[in-house]
């Protein structure tokens, strides 16, 4: 069992830069994947990025790719994303998600087995 928890949201301005992290329980975090997805008023929840086990290999949605990065601290049971360059079209709900699968890089949130509660980031004009 794992639980996840997010952090990190709120306002920013466009151009600007936010940090989501995600602070998880239980002993067994280092052997998941953990993924990151978004869902913005009036549209479904999509993939934004994943990150393997080790974090040796990440994988990202086009719509962020070289804008976002995600990472993690196994040794304190964190993951990160790392948002820059932040676009109004970024506003959304963003979750983190674990996986039990920890090598694969899985973007279909229906292979993800554990859920955040979600942090609001906002994206002004």
């Amino acid at each position: 069992q794992v639980q996840l928890v997010e952090s990190g949201g709120g306002l920013v301005q466009a151009g600007g830069s936010l940090r989501l992290s995600c602070a998880a329980s239980g002993r067994t975090f280092s052997r998941y994947s953990m993924g990151w997805f978004r869902q913005a008023p009036g549209k479904e929840r999509e993939f934004v990025a994943v990150i393997n086990w080790s974090g040796g290999s990440t994988y990202y949605a086009d719509s962020v790719k070289g804008r976002f990065t995600t990472s993690r601290d196994n040794a304190k049971n964190m993951v990160y994303l790392q948002m820059n360059s932040l676009k109004p079209e970024d506003t959304a709900v963003y979750y983190c998600a674990a996986c039990e699968s920890g090598t694969l890089l899985y973007t279909l949130e229906g292979k993800y087995d554990y859920w955040g509660q979600g942090t609001q980031v906002t994206v002004s004009i």
